[in-house]
Order: structure tokens, then C-alpha cells, then sequence
């Protein structure tokens, strides 16, 4: 078996997630397809690259030896991709390629977008991993990435990249069947859903680690289960779990969402773009002229998220006794 750029891509995603589960999402293929992929690499070299254990995946003394290696040839690759794409791209006309965590503000802020830059090719990347969006930003995949921190989990950023802080600390709500006994309270308290089994998806950076540091900080050690949010959706309906949710999240006939008493959990919005460079000079991001426009769109971002959170019943309540900001337009 020959090493090929993809099996090294591979190794370098495991190493960088340290799961399978996570690198196989991340790279777009079956977690068994992966595991096969991986141990077919270890035949061929002779000897494991990770060692599996149970808190995930980790590099092998040789494991790290060939990560030296691999990486700077995959990134090489990924320039020379990038680069060739750009210039195919110039050609035919002015773009914006925009990377995304789930948001309420997406529909509203491409709205925006595509009416300031009409004539445009825009286009959406959506993942549940911040850190993959910015790699791929990094690597001249995308000109704009607008992401979620979870507090206490800071985000391995790539060099070169400039951010911007939409959010500073958004609270993060607790989503619950209608007939919750904690439903009827305006204010949730973490001891109300001690009983509970809370759902989470360990796909998505932080989240976990975020929640677990939480509730063990309440001194709670519930049940937890693990999975995608759209499952969540359907097992938290008929009261078998609870769960984190965005504050903008949209009423339904069968849940509420309820913040939680002094917001325990919180994420930080961000909005990273690939220019302008440290020295001021704007990037190669296509359709993105520089300074001005990055901050229009970031413009953009922000009014779509307070249309969002306006929406919101609770999250607008929420804002109203914090004496947001959010609650008022900013000046044109």
C-alpha cells in the first residue's frame, strides 16, 4: 500500500481531533471507513499510529514522527488547491464563500449579503465544528467563517486570520418538553433538571467539556446522552432528555426554551475572515475588496443576529433585564 495525500489528511485529522468519530465527520466519511482506513495505514507501516483509549485517540511516539512529516505536505497541498481555485475563480466573476456553525441569523444575514453584493456568487459551508471551518478558512477554502467559543474551551486558531467579536457572551438557553414541571417558571434553575438526562453532541468543539465543567461545578452528575441535535429534538418533545440551545431558538408546540438562573453556560460568537493580513493588506478572498467591505459584512452579521434575537421571545426578555445593547439599532 502506497501513502497517498488523502491517508495523510486522515492521520493529520485524527491527531487534530483526537476521535475518529470526529475526524471522520470532519473529513466527510463513515467512522468505520475511517477505522479501516487507518488500520490498513498501521499494516503498511508496520506499527500503530495512535493508541486508542478510552477519552480518544492519541499519536503514538512514531504517530508523531509521521505527523511531522505529513503535515507540512498536506498543507502544501492544500495552498496549491486553494491557489488554483482562486485564479480559476477570478475569471469567472466576484465571490464569497461563507463557512458557518448552525445560527438563527444565517437566513437573514445571507439576505444582507446578497443584496449589497448583488451579481455575486455566494456561497455556504455549514459544519458543527468551529475548529474545521477555521481550517478550512485557513487554508483559502473559505473567505469568511462566522463561529461559536464555547466559554472555558478557546479555539486553536490558525495564523493569519482576523476576527471580529459579534457576541461576547451569548447565554445559552435550556430546551425542555411543554410539560417539564420547570416549564412553568420564567427562570430555570440547574438544580430543577438534576433529574433529567441531558443531550449533547460530541461532534461539536467544546460543547462537552463545556457542559460537563457546568454541571459538575453545581455539584450535578446526571445521566447524559450522546448525540446530534436533531435526534435531541425528537427524545427532548416527549420529555426523554434536555438539552443546551442557542437563545434564539424558535418556539415549538411541543418544547420551551427557558434560560437558566445567572447563565452558567455561555459561547462567544466570532466572525473570522482571512484578511486584511498584519500588515494591513487585504487577503485574496475573491469578491472580499478589503478593509470596508469585511467590515459591511461583519455589518451585515450584526443585524441579522439582532433581528434573530429579537425574534426570540425569551432571549428578547433576557435582553430587556440586562439592558442590552442588542435592543437598539446601531447608528447607520
Amino acid at each position: 500500500m502506497e501513502l497517498e495525500v488523502r491517508h495523510l489528511r486522515a492521520l493529520c485529522a485524527i491527531a487534530d481531533t483526537g476521535s475518529l468519530h470526529k475526524a471522520a465527520r470532519q473529513l466527510g466519511m463513515s467512522q468505520p471507513s475511517l477505522t479501516t482506513q487507518l488500520r490498513r495505514i498501521e499494516n503498511a507501516l508496520g506499527a500503530e499510529l495512535f493508541s486508542r483509549e478510552r477519552t480518544g485517540c492519541r499519536p503514538t511516539p512514531l504517530g508523531h514522527s509521521v505527523l511531522s512529516r505529513a503535515r507540512p505536505l498536506v498543507s502544501g497541498m492544500a495552498t496549491l488547491v486553494a491557489e488554483a481555485r482562486a485564479a480559476a475563480d477570478r475569471s469567472a466573476g466576484p465571490r464569497l464563500r461563507v463557512g458557518s456553525t448552525a445560527s438563527r441569523a444565517l437566513a437573514g444575514w445571507l439576505r444582507r449579503l446578497r443584496h449589497r453584493l448583488p451579481g455575486t456568487d455566494i456561497s455556504l459551508h455549514m459544519d458543527v465544528s468551529p475548529s474545521a471551518l477555521l481550517r478550512m478558512l485557513a487554508a483559502g477554502q473559505l473567505d469568511v467563517a462566522f463561529v461559536h467559543e464555547v466559554e472555558g474551551c478557546p479555539l486553536a486558531v490558525p495564523e493569519g486570520l482576523a476576527r471580529r467579536v459579534l457576541v461576547e457572551r451569548e447565554p445559552q438557553f435550556v430546551s425542555m418538553a411543554r410539560d417539564h414541571p420547570a416549564a412553568a417558571r420564567q427562570i430555570v434553575e440547574l438544580a430543577d433538571l438534576a433529574g433529567d438526562r441531558w443531550m449533547v453532541d460530541p461532534s461539536v468543539d467544546g460543547e462537552w467539556d463545556g457542559l460537563r465543567r457546568v454541571l459538575g461545578a453545581a455539584g450535578l452528575n446526571p445521566r447524559v446522552l450522546q448525540g446530534d441535535y436533531l435526534t435531541a429534538a425528537s427524545l427532548i418533545a416527549v420529555g426523554e432528555a434536555v438539552a443546551p440551545c442557542q437563545p434564539t431558538s424558535g418556539p415549538r408546540d411541543d418544547m420551551v426554551i427557558r434560560p437558566l438562573r445567572d447563565d452558567p453556560l455561555a459561547v462567544r460568537l466570532l466572525l473570522f475572515s482571512r484578511f486584511p493580513h498584519a500588515d494591513g493588506t487585504p487577503g485574496d478572498a475573491g469578491a472580499l475588496g478589503g478593509r470596508a467591505l469585511e467590515a459591511a459584512v461583519f455589518a451585515d452579521l450584526e443585524a441579522a443576529y439582532r433581528e434573530a434575537a429579537l425574534r426570540a421571545v425569551d432571549y428578547r426578555r433576557w435582553l430587556t433585564r440586562h439592558k442590552s445593547p442588542l435592543l437598539h439599532a446601531p447608528a447607520a
